[in-house]
């Protein structure tokens, strides 16, 4: 049944009251609780009765009573003459609604007991065995809810404790890699050769890019999920602040990446944004460089152009791919998102430009 698919017990359970009330072709049902310390059950559902019964009202959870009966021995309890019941007393509650006959089965979940359905009438008439069995059917199918339920809750509370070590996991890899990036600012303090320098610097920027990208990972609303916007122009605004003469423009399309992707494009994005900050302008002097990244039929294009003095006319990715390492692993980058990249010069106007096309997600 529909009905009975709720995620809330609750509502699940007050739908089942009101469809086996309408089932039986009584005006009263309820469902109750588990005896508690004081042997009181609970009106846990209900339909029918006066206001302020449902989820307020008790009734005597002990062998004396209908439903304690049903609760503790597991047998149903048919009672089709409540005012001349001599094997139990007749709750105030039932007396009260001028309820004549009663009709309770127990609910089972997970081989537990879980509580009685109940079904009342104040007419007359008898509840009989196609009414126990009826009424048992329609336990069982409560049961098998409630033990949906619980499992969908005990799922649910294990995904979040795994998204809870994932996202500690990827806090912790953004911390150390930022204790990595610092040990390498001090190692270039110390040295005075120009090229050790550079080298550390561009290792610095590719474990920023990474750090940056895992910080990302564990603070998204979806664990293992990045933001295309978030990560581009949060490493495009690190950038710039380690180059102020620079002016590093992003804009981005916020397009939810894995880590398997959003890694490797951070990556290249630092890679081809750091080689505008050295090459494209003169030394000591600055310039514009801009990021696009967009969704184009069905693949992502990042575009990274600059307004300087443009690659030599003799640049061959090839060739200097076995001089560079950043080139280097541009590529091999690239062949991990199975995409493409071309680097050129700019149509109609100085600079360079690369665009990097790969299947989006």
């Amino acid at each position: 049944m529909v009905a009975l698919r709720s995620r809330d017990i609750g509502a699940m359970l007050q739908q089942a009251t009101e469809l086996c009330a309408e089932g039986m072709g009584a005006r009263y049902a309820k469902f109750l609780s588990a005896p508690d310390a004081e042997q009181r059950m609970r009106v846990e559902a209900g339909v029918g009765w006066a206001k302020g019964v449902v989820g307020v009202a008790t009734m005597g959870g002990d062998t004396a009573s209908p439903a304690g009966f049903a609760f503790k021995t597991g047998e149903p309890v048919i009672s089709n003459h409540l005012e001349g019941e001599e094997r139990f007393r007749t709750p105030d509650l039932m007396v009260e609604h001028d309820i004549r006959r009663a009709i309770n089965v127990l609910v089972e979940a997970d081989g537990k007991r879980y509580g009685v359905l109940e079904v009342d009438s104040e007419g007359e008439g008898t509840f009989d065995a196609d009414d126990l069995a009826f009424m048992q059917g329609f336990a069982n199918l409560i049961g098998v809810a409630i033990e949906r339920q619980q499992a969908e809750a005990r799922l649910a509370a294990s995904v979040e404790h795994q998204e809870l070590l994932v996202r500690e996991a990827s806090h912790r890899v953004k911390n150390s890699l930022a204790l990595v990036s610092a040990m390498l600012s001090l190692q270039m303090q110390a040295d005075e050769d120009p090229r050790v320098t550079r080298l550390l610097g561009d290792a610095q920027a590719r474990i920023t890019a990474i750090a940056q990208t895992h910080d990302q990972l564990w603070r998204g609303a979806r664990v293992g999920i990045v933001a295309l916007d978030d990560l581009a122009c949060g490493l495009a605004n690190a950038l710039a602040e380690q180059s102020p003469l620079h002016r590093i423009r992003c804009h981005a399309e916020p397009i939810e990446l894995s880590a398997d992707t959003a890694i490797p494009l951070g990556l290249i994005l630092t890679e081809l944004v750091t080689n505008a900050i050295k090459y494209a302008y003169p030394e000591g002097e600055g310039g514009a460089i801009d990021i696009r990244i967009a969704r184009e039929d069905g693949r992502i294009v990042m575009t990274i152009e600059d307004e300087g003095i443009g690659l030599p006319a003799d640049f061959d990715p090839k060739a200097h791919s076995k001089r560079s390492l950043g080139t280097r692993m541009i590529a091999s980058l690239t062949r991990q998102l199975d995409g493409e990249i071309e680097m050129g010069a700019r149509a109609g106007c100085a600079g360079a430009r690369a665009v990097l096309t790969f299947p989006a997600p």
